[in-house]
């Protein structure tokens, strides 16, 4: 807005307008996700929260051996395992809904099954991609994902004096950047080219967190690239335009 003097309502609607005009070919138009869509998010937030009360209720039981003393550490795990086999039980039926949604939906349905064909990537994963992308409209570009899921590393330089090592944002989905996490580790664990690619830059002496984040951007690369193709993962895929 340049140098400014003075406020009110009218002045402030006046600079609204002007900025809106101004960035109006900038805009991206709203669009609400399906129904579909919104139960899953639904159901997978309620499924987290599940977890969290079962991991919570786990570490408990390390402090039960400290009330043997008191003779009451039996019934206090008895009532523990109660309550985590109940939301084991709730857990179980959340995740059969929400396969239920997806397989309802003949195109989510279809990506699902080409997203779990990539080494490392489960259920989980292609869950929490098709909530987040709702159903790859919302977000339809890897790169985009990948910066949403902070696995992009990002410089920092100013002139010749400041300098700093790339570093990923803090700005991220904790969630998703944990399971992207996991899928990373168990892909490097199978034998496909993402291991062969982790073992080759560990032999080249680079960091294995940093490697491993370069394996977490390659699964949403790929994961991104057969949800537009509509095409299971080849392991030995030759592109024919290289030919």
């Amino acid at each position: 807005m340049g140098l400014i003097r003075g406020k009110n309502d009218k002045i402030d609607a006046r600079r609204i307008c002007d900025f809106t005009d101004k960035n109006e070919q900038d805009l991206i138009l709203w669009k609400p996700c399906s129904e579909t869509i919104k139960k899953i998010k639904v159901l997978f937030s309620e499924r987290n929260s599940k977890i969290k009360l079962k991991s919570s209720l786990l570490k408990q039981r390390v402090l039960y051996s400290q009330l043997e003393e008191m003779n009451i550490d039996s019934k206090l795990i008895k009532m523990n395992k109660k309550e985590v086999k109940l939301l084991e039980d709730h857990i179980a039926f959340l995740e059969a809904e929400i396969e239920k949604l997806i397989e309802s939906d003949e195109d989510l349905s279809c990506k699902k099954k080409n997203i779990q064909s990539i080494p490392g990537v489960g259920k989980v994963v292609s869950w929490i991609i098709i909530a987040k992308t709702e159903g790859f409209t919302k977000i339809d570009n890897p790169r985009k994902m990948a910066c949403y899921a902070g696995v992009v590393p990002f410089g920092y330089q100013s002139g010749t004096s400041l300098k700093y090592k790339p570093k990923v944002s803090y700005y991220a989905d904790k969630s998703l950047k944990s399971i992207l996490h996991m899928a990373a580790m168990r892909a490097v664990r199978l034998e496909n080219d993402l291991k062969e690619y982790y073992e080759r830059k560990i032999k080249e002496g680079k960091n294995k967190m940093a490697i491993l984040n370069a394996v977490r951007n390659k699964i949403i690369h790929r994961i991104f690239a057969l949800a537009k193709n509509g095409k299971s993962y080849e392991k030995n895929y030759i592109n024919s335009l290289n030919m």
